[in-house]
């Protein structure tokens, strides 16, 4: 759902676009191709919807620290040895003073988090891919829906 400025609101299930869009509160921008059916009407669900008035977001979206946000965030890739990611690990180790935030969890493998266990990178011979930083802006996005349909990357792009 986009705000009048085309800036993402949320995301919200067909049903509920449907709805708005026959309430009159927003416009279809990308249709689904999926039609619901009732008794006299056939309506095609939409995929991307516009709000007719303006709704004022009175705070930035923050994406919360999770499992499925940080494999989304390391693109579920290994930040040791690029392979498939299954677990988190923490740069720093908790037992050495680590901070359970996103500069200091990465995605890793089995095999890596195990060699790597409770010692700081120093102390090892493997090296990060690249330093972790927080999400990006829509990774809220990208979380709550699994995979971003192409009909919505130009808005999210654009912001």
């Amino acid at each position: 759902m986009l705000n009048v400025t085309y800036e993402p609101l949320s995301v919200v299930a067909g049903r509920r676009a449907a709805v708005l869009v026959l309430a009159d509160k927003a416009d279809v921008v990308h249709a689904s191709g999926i039609s619901l059916h009732s008794e006299r009407l056939v309506l095609a669900v939409p995929s991307v919807i516009r709000l007719r008035q303006m709704v004022r977001v009175p705070y930035e979206r923050h994406v919360p620290l999770s499992r499925r946000a940080v494999f989304v965030r390391d693109e579920h890739e290994c930040q040791y040895c690029a392979g498939p990611a299954e677990t988190l690990d923490h740069v720093v180790p908790r037992s050495r003073g680590g901070l359970h935030s996103w500069d200091n969890v990465v995605a890793a493998c089995r095999r890596c988090n195990l060699r790597k266990g409770d010692r700081l990178l120093e102390h090892t011979q493997m090296e990060l891919r690249r330093r972790p930083t927080v999400a990006l802006r829509y990774t809220w996005i990208i979380t709550s829906v699994g995979a971003v349909p192409q009909d919505w990357e130009p808005y999210l792009q654009a912001a």
